[in-house]
């Protein structure tokens, strides 16, 4: 079996093998403008591994391997690069280490969505993006009313509350301003509830969004985009390993007997932490066990923390959800109450 070690990057790539006649190291540098880099992988014969990092999506290498039969490796940069004792980095020592780590069966690989699971990931991130240009549109709106006088909150966002925006007496520029705001607003509110549907319909192909949903508070969005972030669940052997692939989890830096707890690391998908948030604060409000613990965190520390402590807990609940096939009403009714939904005993037992 041939093995390539592959340091990509946006315009070129550093590849490193061993020549089977000497078994020497080689390494060489392919340019991506060209034909240079399909012209490299035709000659190596069906099935070879090309191991590389995870880094920025390279869709068109890719589909370039698979079209020529070879197999790509996604490692995890983090690992990669804290198996690398050297303090030299240079794209050749980085192709030749992940040659090595290949060869030695220590490469970390990881699991790598479907081409289709990845642009649904697309659709949601592209949603998220959308409604953040609307919430700062609102913003640009609503502080252009309260400096008239207009102060409505959520309600200038009525069909009254708009009409009054509407009648503002307002300089020549200001009223510029509000009609080109209005007109994006307006532009964006039908985009977004296109991409609404989308993601409805994406949702009913997939049984463990209609699960999800069962819970208080998360809705399609943050049911998908838990589906399409965690995979096969069974890859994660227990709740805290998911939590702190999200990056829930707080920073440690204990010692000597000593144990010294931080903020949350935020090392993962910050689109997902952000839905988390924004369903636990839903949660909050209908699950009880959720809005006590919620109310004593708020009081005890802040209502920031509090949010991030309840997404915590929603992303473990439906971690168990997905494991043990069972809504929410189920899980109550099993465990006698909302607070020891979080983990099942039978499931536990199972670990």
């Amino acid at each position: 079996m041939s093995i390539i070690g592959c340091d990509v990057h946006t315009r070129y790539q550093v590849v490193a093998w061993i020549d089977e006649e000497t078994g020497e190291i080689k390494v060489r540098r392919l340019e991506h403008a060209g034909e240079e880099v399909g012209k490299f992988y035709a000659q190596l014969p069906r099935g070879t591994v090309v191991g590389i990092e995870a880094t920025f999506p390279a869709l068109w290498f890719e589909r370039l391997l698979a079209e020529l039969g070879h197999e790509l490796w996604v490692g995890d940069a983090a690992h990669i690069r804290a198996s690398e004792v050297r303090l030299q980095k240079t794209d050749a020592r980085d192709a030749e280490h992940i040659l090595d780590l290949l060869r030695t069966g220590r490469f970390p690989r990881i699991w790598v969505p479907s081409m289709e699971e990845r642009d649904l990931r697309q659709l949601l991130v592209h949603r998220m993006k959308l409604v953040r240009a609307r919430t700062q549109v609102k913003n640009q709106l609503h502080a252009l009313a309260i400096s008239q006088g207009l102060c409505r909150k959520g309600k200038l966002w009525s069909a009254k509350g708009r009409a009054e925006l509407e009648k503002l007496a307002l300089l020549p520029w200001a009223a510029r301003r509000r009609k080109e705001l209005l007109e994006w607003l307006d532009q964006l509110d039908e985009q977004v509830r296109e991409l609404d549907r989308a993601v409805e319909e994406a949702g009913r192909a997939r049984p463990n969004v209609a699960l999800l949903r069962t819970h208080p508070g998360v809705g399609t969005v943050a049911a998908l985009a838990y589906v399409l972030s965690v995979g096969p669940v069974a890859r994660f052997p227990r709740s805290g390993k998911l939590v702190s692939y999200w990056g829930l989890n707080p920073r440690e830096h204990s010692s000597g007997g000593h144990q010294r707890l931080g903020s949350i690391s935020k090392q993962g998908n910050t689109m997902m932490c952000w839905l988390l948030v924004e369903a636990a604060q839903t949660a909050a409000r209908l699950d009880p066990q959720l809005r006590r613990t919620y109310q004593r965190l708020k009081s005890r520390r802040s209502s920031g923390v509090a949010k991030v402590a309840i997404a915590r807990r929603l992303a473990i609940r439906l971690y168990w959800m997905l494991r043990t096939r069972h809504n929410y009403a189920q899980l109550v009714h099993m465990s006698g109450s909302p607070s020891s939904a979080v983990v099942p005993p039978q499931a536990e037992s199972k670990l």
